[in-house]
């Protein structure tokens, strides 16, 4: 017999990938965010740790969602969290949520959706007011890279207070190519940048009707370079004053109502 043809390197990284991700658990905690996960259908739910007191809170939640708890003595919280975390007596390990594909989730259709990318914005209190925000205001959803990026974890499921179990977060390979994919399905991609010439509105006048994705970069650097390049425009929010500068959660929720204000939908 021949010698065994070797897989070519991307496919074998692939399946390692595919099998790391299918291995990958999140432990959710907070009354909040775990309520919401338990009534979550699209939710693989593994293990649910309570105290007596969250058990009784989250009764209906937990009968609803078919899973049996573990009770734990509040002073020997049996669940592996951070010290830190603020856990009111509740943790539940999950499967992170599979939304689809990028293509799949952002099909314009007969509407003219929007969309928030995340370049490098890491703090997962900012993901999770920006999940909170697009939720609020219709975004079809946020997309963040898997690498340089808030991650899935319980500290963001706790910030997006409930968001996270029903607004899409894909997170894709790399930013310029999720944009040149989203150029070629219609959209018209803008980056905010607080220098740039032209305001949002500027830049959607007699467009408001098309599929729009925002881009926001982290605070401090901005967008990066192959980033800047690769939108069809930068943009900015348009300010009262000639100084000051917004949290990337605060500019993400004002340039995606400025959007749908210029699509006739405010």
């Amino acid at each position: 017999m021949g010698a065994k043809t070797r897989k070519p390197e991307w496919i074998i990284r692939k399946e390692r990938e595919k099998r790391a991700s299918a291995a990958e658990t999140v432990w959710l905690f907070g009354l909040h965010a775990v309520r919401d996960a338990l009534l979550n259908p699209r939710r693989e739910k593994l293990r649910l740790v309570v105290t007596p007191n969250a058990q009784d809170r989250l009764a209906d939640a937990i009968s609803a969602a078919g899973i049996e708890p573990e009770v734990a003595d509040p002073r020997r919280f049996a669940a592996p969290l951070d010290p830190g975390s603020v856990h009111q007596g509740a943790a539940l390990e999950v499967r992170p949520l599979a939304w689809g594909s990028l293509e799949e989730v952002c099909v314009p259709g007969t509407q003219a959706p929007r969309l928030l990318l995340l370049d490098r914005v890491s703090d997962p209190h900012n993901v999770g007011a920006i999940l909170r925000s697009a939720e609020v205001l219709g975004a079809r959803a946020v997309i963040a890279t898997r690498h340089h990026a808030a991650p899935e974890t319980g500290a963001l499921a706790k910030a997006a207070s409930g968001a996270l179990e029903r607004q899409p977060y894909i997170r894709v390979r790399n930013l310029s190519d999720a944009i040149l994919v989203l150029q070629k399905m219609g959209y018209l991609v803008l980056g905010l940048d607080g220098d740039a010439p032209m305001t949002i509105e500027a830049a959607l006048e007699g467009r408001g009707d098309q599929p729009v994705a925002l881009v926001l970069g982290a605070e401090g650097p901005g967008l990066r370079p192959r980033t800047r390049e690769t939108v069809d425009h930068l943009v900015r929010i348009e300010a009262a004053g000639g100084f000051g500068s917004l949290n990337v959660s605060n500019a993400a929720a004002i340039s995606l109502y400025a959007s749908r204000r210029a699509g006739g939908r405010g």
